[in-house]
């Protein structure tokens, strides 16, 4: 797994990774993790029963967080008020 070297860093990526709009596409892009690389900062970093929780959420079928399984309807994994986030990388390209 990749170094993070800030604790934001890990703040951030279990905050995008909770949110159910967020595709683990943008924590790719963002901070250059793949879901499994993911899934072991969710495990390392939470209590054991919220990491179970989260998973189950992932996993479920209609999870948005795999862009292959979300509705037609959601073109954009980011808030329409993200662009005020300052810890957000991906805001600042707009």
């Amino acid at each position: 797994m990749k170094q993070m070297e800030q604790p934001r860093d890990i703040d951030r990526i279990i905050e995008m990774a909770w949110e159910d709009r967020t595709p683990f596409d943008a924590i790719f892009m963002q901070f250059g993790l793949r879901e499994n690389e993911v899934k072991e900062v969710m495990r390392k970093h939470l209590k054991r029963s919220s990491y179970i929780l989260w998973r189950k959420r992932v996993e479920s079928g209609t999870s948005s967080k795999h862009l292959k399984k979300r509705s037609k309807e959601i073109s954009r994994f980011k808030c329409s008020r993200q662009r005020s986030i300052s810890n957000n990388k991906i805001s600042k390209r707009w």
